[in-house]
């Protein structure tokens, strides 16, 4: 089992070496690439979620006075998100707001139990403290196709738009996953955000997205 799965990471990370081929250097990057999701200019309206974790944690919602483009993913750092991806994954028990706060949507970090926002800002949190620009670790929110929202934590590198997911433990590039993404965190501002240009024909029901 062991091998195997060291087996499928080896090959991931081979097919994201390959998609690097055809990109620039981070300092060159050609953000209209495929790779990256296309993003609104103008701020779009903040989950109510976050907006109340930013009232009680200001100093994470403030905008960057140096915004990282793209963090440039060597081997290092690749198996440093799979162990921040895995370990938040297998440590924190999947619970609901409602559940654990008896509301429906309440944005913190995880004390062993959380919903998916809970796993994305832990996982952004880790990434932080280990050195990442916080500019790449954008909090996200997408529709699932039963329609239902949730929440991801969208790494921007120089291999694409990595997608850290609580409830997939495998590292995809946004498109090779089943959400329709809605909005995310500015690279600019941690306490705005900007909505998100997914044209792919992903059938879902309607919901509404908080």
């Amino acid at each position: 089992m062991a091998s195997n799965k060291k087996g499928l990471l080896t090959a991931l990370m081979g097919a994201l070496l390959a998609l690097a081929a055809s990109l620039a250097p981070v300092q060159a990057l050609d953000l209209t690439n495929v790779a990256f999701i296309q993003t609104s200019k103008g701020p779009t309206s903040i989950p109510v979620g976050h907006a109340e974790f930013c009232k009680s944690r200001a100093d994470e919602c403030r905008p960057h006075s140096n915004p990282v483009s793209a963090v440039s993913l060597d081997e290092r750092l690749w198996q440093e998100l799979i162990n921040v991806n895995a370990y938040n994954n297998q440590a924190i028990v999947p619970v609901s707001d409602m559940d654990l706060y008896g509301v429906e949507e309440f944005w913190t970090y995880p004390n062993g139990y959380g919903d998916c926002e809970d796993y994305a800002l832990a996982k952004r949190r880790d990434l932080i403290n280990a050195g990442w620009p916080a500019s790449t670790l954008l909090m996200t929110v997408v529709k699932q196709t039963n329609g239902e929202g949730h929440a991801v934590l969208v790494v921007r590198t120089d291999r694409g738009d990595l997608v850290l997911d609580n409830q997939v433990g495998s590292i995809e590039l946004w498109s090779n996953t089943p959400y329709k993404f809605i909005k995310r965190q500015s690279q600019a501002d941690a306490g705005k955000w900007v909505d998100m240009f997914d044209d792919r024909d992903i059938v879902t029901i309607t919901a509404a997205i908080k």
